[in-house]
């Protein structure tokens, strides 16, 4: 990717690896902030405000961990790896 001002949804796409239509979705619901230019209203995302989505997304998952730790379990078996004794067998 060149160091353009202005980002193309696919090349977005491509950065967060994921599909064109989920960087689409992102624009629309106004998570990530994009403009429209041209007769044809094509989408263009300022390379600033994607690297701000991403700062953003770092931050929101940071706090979601912080807020969900992560609690090892005591290991029991488990019933479809439990062997079944069968007497006299």
């Amino acid at each position: 990717m060149s160091s353009e001002r202005f980002l193309l949804l696919a090349d977005v796409a491509d950065t967060l690896n994921i599909s064109a239509s989920q960087a689409y979705a992102l624009v629309r619901s106004g998570e990530l902030e994009a403009i429209k230019v041209g007769g044809r209203g094509q989408w263009r995302v300022e390379r600033t405000k994607l690297e701000a989505y991403i700062d953003r997304q770092y931050s929101q998952t940071a706090d979601w961990v912080r807020e969900n730790p992560l609690i090892e379990r005591a290991r029991t078996p488990s019933p479809t790896r439990a062997c079944l004794l069968i007497p006299g067998g």
